[in-house]
């Protein structure tokens, strides 16, 4: 894997996750312009006092899966206030999202009679899943939808189940939930989206790419996550239809056979949906963050890949060694960024992928701005 450059190593975090962060060897803080902790909520005082809350009422586990004796009325409560916030009949949890997509399609569907629609880069956990699925899986060009209608217009199938990442983690670019939905519409079928990266912070109201194209109505399924901007902690969750989820809760293995998620990440679940139907202040202050992130990179030169209203903004540099020696120079000057290369990002499309939070102030995007003009005219990128 050394040789071959894919082997990962993982730096030591030595404080809690939050905009600024010190890394194991050093006891200069750095900013974080790496993580998914997209409202600043992982380190929430308001969060970690329900979670503690919830430890003492509760207990730390339950040491069993739902159906024997794992569901206690803190579960129940999670599951009713996603379907709430998601304007959705039932939820169910699961250990994470990367389980929630791992543990759908087989259970929905049948192998000889239905068939899926997936986007050519969707998240593994997205390709995992339909790999368990035995019946045909067609993989349509990313956010083409020539290419989608095409494959739709030649499958007779009962069910043609559309999936896509609403948002792209690679690129922070956002799915056209609009025409995916008029295609389903023409061609009877339905849609399910991962919601991930989009979850709390995209859309008027923080309800996702549904909400930012005005399709809240017609997505079949929605899979998110608890794990990314809403705390960062673990959880996952499908949310839809209730004879839907009655199927899931009965036959997706995921579910089945893991354990309940933890009584105070349920507790904290529960404030953060309360936190976000409240108010849309940590959502506002993404969008002015990424916006003020975004047009001073560009008036420096750079080049941003991704849509422009998302957080994501990858700045694409071409080569591999490239990226990795930005990161490397960009953490000398107290901004920890991480390269991506191939086999991650496709071939020539090398880049430091910038995450934007609430937790950043003004002066923190500044900084960051500052320091990717003076090392990129130090390596000839500007």
């Amino acid at each position: 894997m050394k040789a071959a450059s894919t082997y990962k190593s993982e730096r030591i975090i030595t404080t809690p996750q939050n905009a600024s962060i010190k890394v194991k060897g050093s006891d200069t803080p750095v900013l974080n312009f790496c993580a998914n902790n997209y409202l600043g909520l992982s380190d929430n005082s308001e969060l970690i006092t329900k979670a503690v809350e919830s430890l003492k009422e509760y207990g730390l586990g339950l040491s069993s899966v739902r159906f024997i004796c794992g569901t206690q009325t803190i579960h129940k409560d999670l599951e009713k206030k996603i379907s709430e916030f998601h304007k959705k009949e039932d939820t169910i949890l699961y250990g994470s999202c990367f389980d929630a997509n791992g543990g759908i399609f087989e259970a929905l569907l049948n192998p000889e009679k239905d068939e899926i629609f997936s986007d050519a880069l969707n998240h593994a956990s997205i390709i995992d899943g339909m790999r368990l699925f035995k019946g045909k899986k067609n993989v349509y060009k990313h956010l083409d939808m020539a290419d989608l209608e095409e494959k739709l217009a030649q499958s007779g199938a009962r069910i043609k189940l559309i999936v896509t990442d609403g948002v792209f983690s690679m690129d922070g670019d956002i799915a056209p939930l609009d025409q995916i939905c008029d295609l389903a519409d023409k061609y009877n079928a339905i849609i399910m989206i991962d919601e991930c990266h989009a979850t709390g912070f995209i859309g008027a109201t923080g309800r996702g790419t549904p909400e930012y194209f005005g399709v809240e109505d017609r997505i079949d399924i929605i899979n998110s996550t608890l794990g990314k901007a809403l705390g960062g902690s673990t959880g996952g969750y499908t949310t839809g239809k209730k004879e839907m989820i009655e199927v899931l809760r009965n036959k997706s293995r995921p579910y089945l056979f893991s354990n309940s998620i933890a009584p105070p990440i349920a507790g904290a679940g529960i404030a953060v949906y309360d936190m976000m139907m409240k108010s849309t202040s940590l959502r506002d202050k993404v969008e002015k963050n990424t916006k003020l992130f975004r047009e001073g990179m560009t008036a420096a030169g750079f080049q941003l890949a991704g849509n422009p209203d998302h957080p994501i903004a990858p700045v694409m540099l071409g080569e591999a060694s490239l990226a990795s020696k930005m990161a490397e120079k960009m953490l000398a000057e107290g901004i920890y960024v991480i390269g991506f290369s191939f086999p991650v990002v496709p071939q020539g499309k090398a880049r430091i992928r910038v995450q934007i939070s609430a937790a950043h102030s003004e002066e923190d995007i500044k900084k960051a701005i500052a320091a990717f003009t003076k090392v990129g005219k130090e390596l000839n990128v500007i």
